[in-house]
């Protein structure tokens, strides 16, 4: 027996008993419900629209809705599609720990999957729970980041966790979902690394549809390797090293909501700038940041994140997006558009730009976010220093703050609708919400 899968499948199986009670069932429907805003600001994308042209139509003997339509496909190409809009703009929550990544992730196979058995919603607010706390573990384990591999290779786990909850799965089946999921999902960190591509945006959704066929063969009763954890060529002898995860906190209360389209360890640093932009007097001459080396390593020393050429990689850069702030205030979803990424205003701000990384806020991450931002002008020195960013789990959203993220994002009326749903999807059937989605207006 493999314990790490079987201590997944115990943790899961008790979450389904009996939740992890009110609090965290709310902070889940916040998610789902943030995640469904953010995906809705991804229709038109590049990346979706190409998705779409290469995969649909689609059929298969279980299948869900593409978001904001009623057109149905297979559930896995559901979950593609669906899980890259959520993604794309970078948008979605966040959690931090040894290892920085997207717990929402998770919200698109799982609500496919329930859609597609007519699930209630209680069962998949508590599957996403079970999913949540995986991921959470996971990363609190150990950084498979710094080992060359990317983080979604935690979503495949997590993601089959959430999907064999949903799906009812006794202890063979969800092990063998765990096994097929992880075997053949080892992501690579080059997709982070240098000038970033569209897949930057689609890979998570491409785990989490691994994980959907995966949970699709075990439901049948398909094998997969095992023990996929502790074996001779197993998870920890190749990927991650020995660890063991721990289940006695909730992880999913110290997720965070993003309060701009940014990567999070560049959303100080974006409310920094806004803040200092409405008080700076005179011409920008010198912008001094100091920072902590994870953000470092991820969103400022590589050269791309001078002179970005794609949104993907905009959007993975402090320097532009302190920039940005600075010359046009609050980054909204088109930030990142080739008129911005030309601008010289931006450009020359960029260069005038020096970062420092300090054992100071090396301490104090990742509890805290912090960054601080000196900015010269021709009439004076101006600073903000900033540790805990709205948004994060010491700074959280309200609801009242995520419908108004949401009317940022698409019309009051379509906004309103869908927090009437997910804030009461406890009392409905997941068939609710896709129907309610399928309503909104399908154009940006």
């Amino acid at each position: 027996m493999d314990e790490t899968a079987n201590l997944i499948f115990e943790n899961s199986r008790k979450i389904m008993s009996h939740g992890m009670g009110d609090e965290t069932a709310d902070e889940i429907k916040k998610r789902i419900l943030d995640s469904i805003y953010v995906a809705y600001g991804s229709i038109n994308a590049q990346p979706i629209v190409i998705e779409r042209a290469s995969l649909l139509p689609s059929s298969g003997k279980r299948n869900s809705t593409i978001y904001f339509t009623r057109q149905q496909a297979a559930v896995d190409v559901a979950t593609l599609i669906n899980g890259s809009m959520t993604r794309y703009h970078d948008f979605s929550d966040t959690y931090l720990s040894k290892e920085a990544l997207h717990p929402s992730d998770n919200i698109p196979p799982v609500l496919a999957m329930a859609e597609t058995l007519e699930s209630n919603g209680q069962d998949t607010i508590r599957s996403l729970e079970a999913a949540y706390q995986v991921i959470g573990a996971l990363s609190d384990a150990v950084s498979i980041r710094d080992r060359g591999w990317d983080h979604v290779t935690y979503i495949s786990i997590s993601a089959a966790a959430g999907l064999s909850s949903i799906m009812d799965h006794e202890s063979d089946k969800f092990i063998n979902t765990l096994n097929l999921a992880i075997n053949n999902n080892i992501s690579l960190r080059q997709t982070r690394s240098g000038e970033l591509s569209m897949w930057k945006g689609c890979t998570a959704s491409n785990a989490s549809r691994n994980s959907v066929f995966a949970a699709l063969l075990a439901d049948s009763g398909f094998t997969g390797p095992s023990p996929i954890f502790s074996g001779e060529m197993g998870f920890f002898r190749q990927v991650s090293g020995p660890f063991s995860l721990d289940f006695s906190k909730n992880h999913i209360l110290q997720t965070m909501i993003k309060n701009y389209p940014v990567e999070y360890h560049a959303m100080s640093a974006a409310e920094a700038a806004l803040q200092l932009r409405e008080s700076i007097k005179g011409e920008i001459t010198g912008i001094e940041v100091e920072t902590f080396e994870v953000a470092n390593r991820i969103i400022i020393k590589d050269p791309e994140k001078l002179r970005p050429k794609t949104k993907e990689t905009a959007d993975h850069s402090m320097p532009y997006i302190i920039a940005y702030c600075l010359t046009y205030g609050r980054p909204g979803l088109d930030a990142y558009d080739s008129k911005y990424l030309n601008d010289k205003k931006i450009l020359s701000k960029i260069d005038m730009t020096k970062f420092t990384v300090s054992d100071r806020f090396n301490k104090m991450y990742p509890g805290s976010l912090p960054v601080r931002i000196n900015v010269k002008t021709s009439i004076g020195e101006y600073e903000k220093e900033i540790t805990v960013p709205k948004g994060h789990y010491k700074n959280p959203y309200s609801w009242e703050d995520l419908l108004n993220k949401g009317i940022s994002i698409m019309e009051e009326k379509d906004a309103k609708d869908l927090f009437d749903v997910v804030r009461s999807l406890d009392k409905r059937d997941v068939v609710d919400l896709f129907e309610v989605m399928s309503n909104v207006k399908n154009e940006r």
